[in-house]
């Protein structure tokens, strides 16, 4: 797996490198990534060695089999064209022991290190942007066992939500909701539609993106300003599964 790497440690690592300019070209940026494809610009450096630094025990690093030398690559990538939404350009420093000798090898390390961003949304879902595992006040071991294995489930059903909210993905509704949740979904977007465009759920039924609207008008969010993100879906689906048992409830044997 890659790692970022900072240009100034490489250097003062005492790294051969030859740079490899490629054109520009439009790639997503993390992997069912909401956003368009945005252009980047990937430079390759191939690393003769790193060599541990002055004074490091080498005589004990050949005891205990490892190399002392490990052969790298250094992928630069740099977003080229100007960011939406007033974020800063992309520029990444990918550290690699993967042969890198082609493009396409330079986008297998892109996409290995995109891939990381999926566990790392999921585990800010599951802390502070979500459930906030971290502050519950649960000292039974048993019961926070239960607990986080419950928000685990519940985290990833947000982030597939937050995933399909601008309909880029091909997501089904099934993926993350069961068959009889499609009626329920299907009449709270009615009920939430208003007159304007802008207030209508624009995705297909039986879609996770039509969910994904259903759910972030339950949390909060009016369609018209930002995009919604784990809290507001957190909050919806909390809404949704609310409505879910009333309307399942039913009056039998009251």
């Amino acid at each position: 797996m890659p790692e970022p790497a900072d240009r100034g440690a490489a250097r003062r690592a005492g790294l051969a490198a030859r740079l490899h300019r490629r054109p520009a070209r439009a790639r997503p940026l993390c992997r069912d990534h909401p956003r368009r494809a945005r252009a980047t610009r990937a430079r390759r450096r191939t690393c003769a060695a790193l060599r541990p630094g002055d004074g490091a025990p080498t005589a004990q690093w050949s005891r205990s089999g490892v190399p002392e030398t490990v052969g790298l690559t250094l992928v630069d990538v740099r977003e080229v064209s100007k960011p939406q939404y007033g974020s800063e350009p992309v520029h990444w420093r990918l550290l690699t022991t993967h042969c890198v000798a082609t493009e396409v090898e330079e986008r297998k390390i892109v996409d290995l290190y995109r891939s990381r961003w999926t566990i790392e949304e999921f585990f800010r879902t599951l802390k502070t942007a979500g459930f906030d595992i971290e502050a519950a006040d649960i000292g039974d071991p048993h019961a926070m066992i239960n607990f986080v294995a419950a928000a685990t489930i519940a985290a990833v059903t947000i982030k597939q939500l937050v995933q399909a909210r601008d309909g880029n993905t091909d997501q089904r509704l099934g993926d993350a909701f069961e068959p009889n949740d499609r009626p329920i979904l299907e009449a709270v977007s009615a009920k939430l539609e208003g007159k304007t465009e802008r207030q209508r759920n624009p995705h297909p039924k039986g879609s996770l993106a039509f969910a994904a609207w259903v759910i972030a008008r339950l949390g909060g969010w009016t369609g018209y300003y930002g995009k919604p993100g784990p809290k507001v879906m957190r909050i919806g689906l909390a809404e949704f599964w609310a409505i879910k048992y009333g309307a399942n409830l039913g009056l039998r044997n009251v």
